[in-house]
């Protein structure tokens, strides 16, 4: 079998097989084709399968670099040799080549982008925003309540939905505005909660039709069927929220709790507090 034929073979792999999407598919293909016609310069000759299969960490990197220099995005760079390190692998496991050299090349590393803060006045509409009529009512007072506590207790969606039901009772049932959250490293945090969100988390539990039959080490935030929650949910309704109000894609759930600690630092909180709140091991994270 030639390259062209394996080229084929893999396009196909990816259709048929991983089901990719016409766009991504064709961004694969590019990203092969550009690296495979930078080896042709390189080697100075038309690549083969067994010339791939010789080919070593210095001609990845050579490649690397060279896109480097013609000023290629980072984000771009790391795609594309995904794509390639893809193409290798499908080379080694149909037997057509072997290259154990990709494997010592390190994907490059991306810049961290963080989430951007909403405005006071979008992130009052996105916790007002209308219901959807095409479901049950205790289904957008779930939603509701979990962006409130992203929002307004500054918690990650996993501290949300991790919740259980007999935390929440004690919350309700005591009179109490402070939850106590068991965060990453399994560190655990007070976090204190406005009236508005007692009421949230209060209006969706009277509402729940599996509430009573839930013990109180079962999450307290379930889905349609009374399963746990997926956290996929959520974030699929705050996609849905964000055309609606035609906010950019920034708008996630972890967007809300970024906002949680940008609102209170320009409103004068202090950022040591503000640490304790987010649950930050570290002063650096939170800054």
């Amino acid at each position: 079998m030639n390259l062209t034929d394996a080229q084929a073979e893999w396009r196909d792999w990816l259709k048929s097989e991983r089901r990719l999407a016409v766009h991504t598919l064709t961004a694969y293909e590019h990203d092969v084709a550009t690296f495979l016609q930078f080896i042709a310069v390189y080697l100075g000759a038309p690549p083969t399968l067994e010339a791939l299969s010789k080919l070593k960490p210095a001609e990845f990197r050579a490649w690397l670099a060279e896109r480097a220099r013609n000023g290629m995005a980072r984000t771009s760079t790391a795609r594309a040799f995904s794509s390639v390190r893809s193409f290798f692998r499908f080379l080694d496991k149909r037997g057509m080549a072997h290259n154990a050299a990709i494997g010592a090349i390190q994907t490059p590393k991306l810049p961290r982008s963080l989430p951007k803060a909403l405005s006071e006045a979008d992130m009052g509409d996105l916790l007002d925003s209308g219901p959807d009529r095409e479901r049950a009512a205790w289904l957008d007072l779930r939603d509701h309540a979990v962006l409130v506590l992203l929002y307004g207790a500054g918690l990650r969606i996993g501290e949300a939905l991790g919740l259980d039901k007999g935390t929440v009772d004690g919350l309700l049932g005591g009179g109490q505005d402070v939850l106590s959250i068991t965060g990453k490293g399994s560190k655990t945090r007070l976090v204190p909660l406005l009236p508005q969100a007692v009421d949230a988390v209060r209006a969706y539990r009277d509402a729940c039709p599996f509430m009573a039959a839930m013990g109180t080490r079962d999450l307290f935030f379930v889905g349609q069927r009374g399963s746990p929650l997926d956290p996929a949910i959520i974030q699929k309704r705050v996609r849905d929220i964000r055309r609606n109000l035609g906010l950019p894609e920034s708008v996630t759930p972890h967007a809300l709790r970024h906002s949680f600690a940008t609102h209170l630092l320009g409103a004068g909180g202090d950022l040591r507090t503000i640490q304790e709140l987010l649950g930050h091991a570290s002063l650096s994270t939170t800054q």
